[in-house]
């Protein structure tokens, strides 16, 4: 069972750093692979970045390349991604999801938490 919640969201400036995390309340979370997404109004959901179950595999969205890092803590089950340097294209709705393989299709993930905002100033 997953339940996730994200947090850590918030207002910055451009070219400031927030860190997402995301918790799982539920019984298991290393066995499985882990994603952030966003939804900006109006646009469709997109994979900004995802891991393995054992961390030691990761994959980027080529606009977040350089600047975000996702990282997972399985003894606190617990996603975190890093954003350092956010743009203003970078402000969207972020949810994490759960899922048994690394894809970019959200189509693929049966879990999702509520979502977490996050807002870039210019």
């Amino acid at each position: 069972q997953v339940q996730l919640v994200e947090s850590g969201g918030g207002l910055v400036q451009a070219g400031g750093s927030l860190r997402l995390s995301c918790t799982n309340s539920g019984r298991t979370f290393s066995g499985y692979y882990m994603s952030w997404f966003r939804q900006a109004p109006g646009k469709e959901r997109e994979f900004v970045a995802g891991i393995s179950w054992s961390g030691g595999s990761t994959g980027y969205a080529d606009s977040v390349k350089g600047r975000f890092t996702i990282s997972r803590d399985n003894a606190k089950k617990t996603v975190y991604l890093q954003m350092n340097n956010l743009k203003p294209e970078d402000a969207a709705v972020y949810h994490c999801a759960a899922g048994a393989l690394l894809v970019t299709n959200p189509n693929r993930y049966n879990s999702w938490g509520q979502g977490t905002q996050v807002t870039v100033s210019s």
